[in-house]
């Protein structure tokens, strides 16, 4: 199995029988150090593949991770990566930038690309199953729509929607379900897709 992103506002079994897990940056949202560091001492074969800058956040479990850069293609808990991006969003020019790195996750039949905490459009792939942000202080929703239409996926799915509750939430669904030009749904956690 494998994870992204599994970070503070998770749930508390995210993790459980992870074999690889893939972060796309360093914010608490997206990585809980501690979490992370008990499922690898739990289950040592558990592998991290994350930019530099995330990994130095893991040390106590280094011998587990990766470093990932953008354009970098490798394999995880049986499927194939590329990374894509490089910096987040931005939040203020006020507020330093981190590193992010979008995923493109595929396997033999489909892929479905995770853009983090960034819009970067991955222009050398068609999309099958695309995460859309759906709330962050660097965002609008008029940007989530553009990201969607530049991205022209098969299907969209919310992502980063922590910080909306459920009528902001179906506030923004709307929006996306009208203009983003992609079948779009929001799903409650706990969802099994085939």
């Amino acid at each position: 199995m494998l994870v992204v992103d599994p970070g503070e506002f998770s749930e508390e079994s995210a993790l459980d029988g992870a074999d690889a897990v893939v972060i796309t940056h360093e914010h608490s949202d997206h990585v809980d150090v501690a979490a992370l560091t008990a499922a690898v001492h739990r289950r040592p074969e558990l592998r991290v593949f994350a930019h530099q800058d995330v990994l130095k956040l893991l040390g106590e479990i280094s011998g587990a991770t990766t470093a990932v850069t953008a354009g970098e293609e490798f394999e995880a808990a049986g499927f194939r990566l590329r990374a894509y991006g490089g910096q987040h969003a931005i939040i203020h020019p006020y507020v330093p930038r981190f590193a992010n790195l979008g995923f493109l996750i595929s396997d033999e039949t489909t892929n479905m690309y995770h853009p983090g905490d960034s819009f970067v459009v991955p222009e050398d792939v068609t999309v099958d199953t695309l995460g859309i942000p759906l709330n962050a202080p660097w965002m609008k929703v008029a940007e989530a729509i553009a990201f969607a239409r530049a991205v022209r996926p098969g299907r969209a799915f919310a992502i980063h929607d922590g910080l909306l509750n459920e009528r902001g939430a179906a506030v923004s669904d709307k929006h996306l379900e009208g203009f983003a030009e992609t079948k779009y749904q929001h799903l409650a956690p706990g969802t099994t897709l085939d």
